[in-house]
């Protein structure tokens, strides 16, 4: 629990989680006491967007108990509840509350949604929390970190240009960039200051390279505990930006010309001890490679290269949950209308430094990161995906072959077909179809959320198949 807040303690009746009735009331007078007046317990749509109703801190222990019913049939992509049918309860997870920072008059549980006492269907974190039951059974805790980027944008005219001014004058790239970072102060102090605040330990945060768009890099936590996170990270991201006149955009790529934001997941298994299972030690009596380091090849486990290979088994289905909007997919390419490459992965295949892949085995960290997720991702429904693969190839004993180190940008197609190496789905239309065929898919998330996702994309992608652009007007208009 954030904040330095009590846990109520929990037990289970009947596969349902209940508070102590005294550990609440301790809860709540606490709350009151450092100013709390609201809470949300919430729930994420499959767009990964939070949605709650608001309950005043005196009715925590309705809330506790289920008192707020959801009508989620409502939402898009929520499963087929009809007006004639009962609600879902949503449960708060109160050892996960955290109290926002930015006003603390507010307090966040990430709920979990139950329809006639059984797990709901279409409750994205408890599909999360399903995989890391099936890690435990395997002897695995599941660590993440995440780095997110974003845009921090204001309205000029008509248009969206970069907040701060400079960053638009005399420089191709402004990636690193010191001067503009500093300028940017305002939005990127605040952010540090609150994440610390919650104990993220925000270790290094910077301009990245698109006009306006930032990166920050904080500790990595359980799986579940950085998925909530996140819900909390846009929140706040949206809200320091907004104090100061402009929006915090996690549209994967908001210009043609801009570098696209990722949001890259980095996972790695541990035992109960914490130890990382992904790093090999140096063998006893002496270390391996030149100048004493082992080399990266061998400085990971094998379970980690059998994790590696189930998620490039399932690279296909995978990509349409973590890259899942239209706008996504052009970020997915090596160079686009930029003067630069891209830095995005384009091919279902891993390497160590090769950024131009789906995956990476890191050299300066031993975890799996999954370079293909961007900012628009489910980050429940993705990070449950990812696990579900990669354990699927630790059961299987997949093998991911031998890691690829050359630019794929530059190769040409037998050079990629020598490396068997593959593009990643090239549109959403060809993602989803991916999806829709992926038997893995469906078991994992069931046949009611596979059956959403792939009907709401389809629609998504034959929209937008139906607008005529900009683009298709100066090219096409006066052409004959």
């Amino acid at each position: 629990m954030m904040d330095q807040l009590r846990a109520a303690p929990h037990f289970t009746v009947d596969g349902r989680e209940h508070v102590d009735q005294g550990a609440l009331a301790a809860l709540r007078d606490e709350l009151s006491g450092k100013g709390v007046r609201y809470l949300f317990g919430s729930y994420v749509d499959l767009h990964g967007v939070p949605k709650s109703k608001c309950v005043p801190v005196r009715h925590l222990a309705d809330m506790a108990a289920g008192s707020e019913l959801y009508t989620v049939g409502a939402l898009e992509g929520m499963g087929d509840l009809g007006p004639n049918e009962d609600e879902c309860v949503a449960i708060p997870d109160l050892d996960a509350l955290t109290v926002l920072p930015w006003d603390r008059r507010y307090a966040i549980a990430p709920a979990n949604l139950w329809l006639h006492d059984q797990p709901y269907t279409h409750d994205f974190r408890r599909l999360l929390q399903n995989q890391l039951a099936e890690a435990a059974a395997l002897g695995y805790r599941v660590n993440m970190g995440v780095e997110p980027e974003m845009y921090v944008l204001r309205r000029e005219g008509g248009d969206w240009v970069p907040w701060v001014a400079e960053d638009t004058v005399n420089v191709p790239t402004r990636g690193y960039d010191l001067e503009t970072a500093m300028l940017a102060d305002p939005f990127l102090e605040p952010m540090v200051s609150y994440m610390d605040e919650l104990g993220w330990d925000v270790y290094s945060f910077d301009h990245e390279g698109g006009d306006g768009q930032y990166e920050f890099d904080f500790g990595y936590t359980d799986a579940l505990g950085m998925a909530d996170r996140m819900v909390i990270f846009r929140l706040m991201a949206k809200h320091v930006a907004r104090s100061l006149g402009c929006i915090a955009s996690f549209m994967p790529k908001p210009t043609q010309k801009a570098f696209g934001s990722g949001a890259h997941l980095n996972i790695s298994l541990a035992d109960e001890s914490g130890r990382n299972l992904f790093e090999r030690t140096a063998p006893a009596g002496g270390v391996a490679g030149v100048g004493g380091l082992m080399p990266v090849e061998a400085s990971y486990e094998e379970v980690a290269y059998q994790f590696t290979a189930g998620i490039l088994e399932h690279a296909g289905a995978l990509t349409a949950v973590l890259a899942p909007t239209v706008n996504s997919y052009k970020r997915l390419l090596p160079v686009g209308l930029m003067n630069e490459i891209s830095w995005a992965p384009v091919f279902r295949a891993y390497g160590h430094n090769n950024r131009t892949l789906m995956l990476r085995l890191p050299v300066n960290r031993r975890c799996v990161e999954v370079r293909v997720a961007d900012s628009a991702a489910n980050i429940y429904l993705g990070t449950a995906l990812v696990i579900a693969a990669g354990l699927d190839g630790i059961r299987r004993n997949l093998k991911p072959g031998d890691p690829v180190n050359i630019n794929t940008y530059e190769s040409t197609p037998a050079q990629l077909a020598a490396a068997s190496v593959e593009r990643l789905p090239a549109t959403l239309g060809e993602a989803v179809e991916e999806f829709a065929r992926s038997d893995f898919a469906r078991d994992i998330l069931g046949e009611p959320v596979h059956r959403s996702f792939t009907e709401l994309k389809r629609a998504e992608w034959q929209a937008y198949n139906t607008v005529v652009g900009q683009w298709e007007k100066d090219t096409y208009l006066q052409l004959w």
